[in-house]
Parts: C-alpha cells; sequence; structure tokens
C-alpha cells in the first residue's frame, strides 16, 4: 500500500526547460510503470524532443499549447494525450496559468533528443 500526498513530493527542475518541475509520484521499487507530475509555470516552456519510449498524458490544471509531431493542441483539464515512441514534440504555458500534468511512462529505459 502506498498513499502519499503529491504535493509533499520532492520537485526537481527539468534540465533545458524554462521553470518546468517534475515529481515522480511511483514508488522506486515499482518494476512496470512510473507516474511522473510534470508542472509549467505560467510562460515556461518544454523544448522539441522526442523520446525512444511513448508517453500517456492526463491534463490536471492550466491550458497549454502542445504539439505533437505536427498537430498542435491547446491542453486543457481532462484532456488525454499519447505520444508514441520517436515522435516529436514540445510544451509552451502561453495561456497564461501554470500548466500541470500526469506522465505516465514504463520502466524502460528512456532516451531524450533535443531537437532545437
Amino acid at each position: 500500500m502506498y498513499l502519499k500526498d503529491s504535493k509533499l513530493i520532492e520537485k526537481n527542475d527539468i534540465p533545458k526547460t524554462i521553470d518546468a518541475s517534475i515529481a515522480v509520484l511511483t514508488p522506486s521499487n515499482d518494476k512496470d510503470f512510473i507516474v511522473r507530475k510534470i508542472e509549467l509555470k505560467s510562460g515556461g516552456t518544454m523544448p522539441n524532443h522526442t523520446n525512444i519510449i511513448q508517453h500517456q498524458q492526463y491534463v490536471l490544471k492550466g491550458e497549454a499549447k502542445v504539439v505533437v509531431g505536427k498537430e498542435e493542441y491547446r491542453a486543457k483539464p481532462g484532456d488525454f494525450i499519447y505520444i508514441p515512441a520517436g515522435v516529436e514534440h514540445y510544451y509552451e504555458a502561453c495561456y497564461g496559468s501554470d500548466y500541470e500534468f500526469l506522465c505516465m511512462i514504463t520502466t524502460k529505459e528512456d532516451e531524450i533528443e533535443f531537437l532545437d
């Protein structure tokens, strides 16, 4: 059993981003998947990049421009975003509010390639 207030879990800045942080919610001994809470402060960005594993995301609060491949979305609370492995994507919290989402990934090793 595991229950924690996610606000109390340590947040770390995400390298190569502007005003973005990450908190790993999943216990470190889990062998199947990882749930992370990512926050971009208003005006924050995460640059265009690819990952070798898929990402599944659920928006908790705020709005952001999210570009996946060549499609641009205005993501808002309740939206689900699926990013296939190898597809470029980036985020901009450009609508005047902080943007927060859960990002679920497998425990397979990931590699990130920044494209900008």
